[in-house]
């Protein structure tokens, strides 16, 4: 049976004695090895941030606004209809190229 080759970065981080000692013990209460703890505690905190900052959170109230505006959209505007059909007389008359471009 073939063992998979796990790739492996390296974390160090100095810090003062007292900050060491306080993350040693927390580590020896939960069971870990001090490295294990770390890198857990990082883990956790890295996902709550990134949870925060990709999330959009809405009230009830909020979300039924949103989900109503969907539904039932505002007419466009005279500036937006100019715009559209300044935009749909350029595809027409193929001065707009609206296939995606390949990058080589």
């Amino acid at each position: 049976m073939q063992q998979k080759s796990i790739e492996r970065g390296r974390i160090t981080a100095r810090v003062s004695l007292s900050i060491q000692e306080k993350l040693q013990e927390a580590a020896d209460l939960t069971g870990a090895t001090l490295n294990q703890f770390m890198v857990q505690s990082a883990l956790e905190r890295a996902e709550q941030l990134l949870e925060r900052e990709t999330t959009i959170s809405l009230t009830r109230k909020d979300a039924a606004m949103l989900f109503d505006l969907l539904q039932k959209p505002s007419p466009p505007n005279s500036v937006l209809a100019k715009a559209s059909e300044r935009y749909q007389n350029e595809v027409n008359s193929g001065s707009l190229n609206t296939k995606p471009s390949s990058i080589t």
